[in-house]
């Protein structure tokens, strides 16, 4: 074996090859998180104060970095010191309060959620702002197509490079503008940060609150570009968006839509593969929590 890694490491090929298994390990990494995280987090807690003996292979699939043959061909009595996404332990930790049918959540299960939200992402999270809400904070999220952002906007216009249009360009636009109308009054006036609204904007079902048909234009100035965070709670990704549209309708069974920007980082797609999320109130008066996806602290 020692012959092995010596012919190994003095190849030219030795920094390529690995190269492609530290990007093969993340793959693999990332596979693990985002499609077995609920599974994983049981295994986790059931093995506190495990070794690298014990749960070997759970070290192995989910460290972040990747030993030279040499070290792997080397003993040693030092500790192995492992990095696993801190998107693993958000999950663990969400799971026990995300039921298993996509129902409406408790008070108590809604509290915690944002206590453990706020904790891992240092903002200030809340189902409920001013006394008002919406119908529920977990549910099924649906694709929605590009919005106008000013009079005159089009798909040839909305992208910022080749790049961005290639990637969202097939999402189209929506015919009509959203519900508060344009995010800007002109393409003079249009802004970064009405940009950032377009661009990370999520409709939500404005007609289901409580107390919604007694004080609509009350409610409506409320939910106007309102924060919200998303998080998926099967791999832990979060996004800061904004209150942008009004829908899904009801009979769709989807509880909210998100643009394809959102829908892209949270790697939840319409139809019947739909996935559920987690939509809470960012309560920040001073407009300081930038929009857009949000990295665990």
């Amino acid at each position: 074996m020692s012959g092995f890694m010596e012919v190994v490491q003095n190849s030219k090929d030795y920094h390529s090859l690995v190269a492609k298994w530290s990007k093969k390990h993340a793959d693999i990494q990332k596979q693990i998180v985002d499609k077995h995280g609920l599974v994983l987090s049981k295994i986790f807690d059931r093995t506190k104060g495990y070794t690298a003996a014990t749960v070997g292979g759970l070290l192995l699939l989910t460290t972040t970095y990747l030993q030279p043959p040499d070290v792997l061909s080397q003993k040693s009595d030092k500790p192995i010191t492992i990095s696993i996404d801190k998107r693993f332990f958000l999950v663990h930790d969400l799971e026990p309060y995300i039921p298993d049918d996509v129902r409406l959540l408790t008070s108590e299960e809604e509290a915690t959620i944002s206590a453990i939200l706020a904790r891992d992402l240092g903002i200030s999270i809340t189902p409920e702002i001013e006394g008002k809400r919406l119908e529920r904070s977990y549910g099924y999220i649906g694709a929605e197509q590009h919005l106008m952002r000013y009079p005159g906007d089009t798909m040839g216009t909305h992208f910022d490079s080749p790049s961005e249009a290639s990637e969202y360009w097939s999402s189209g636009m929506a015919p009509g503008r959203g519900a508060w109308g344009y995010f800007s009054p002109s393409a003079l006036e249009f802004s970064e940060k009405d940009k950032q609204r377009e661009k990370y904007y999520i409709a939500v079902q404005t007609f289901l609150s409580p107390d919604y048909n007694q004080r609509t234009a009350e409610y409506r100035d409320f939910f106007k570009f309102r924060k919200m965070l998303l998080v998926n709670p099967h791999n832990g990704k979060a996004i800061v968006t904004v209150i942008g549209d009004v829908g899904p309708a009801v009979w769709t069974g989807k509880h909210l839509g998100g643009s394809p920007e959102v829908m892209k980082h949270l790697e939840r797609v319409d139809g019947r593969q739909k996935g559920p999320v987690l939509f809470l109130f960012i309560d920040d008066p001073k407009d300081s929590v930038p929009l857009g996806p949000i990295d665990i602290q």
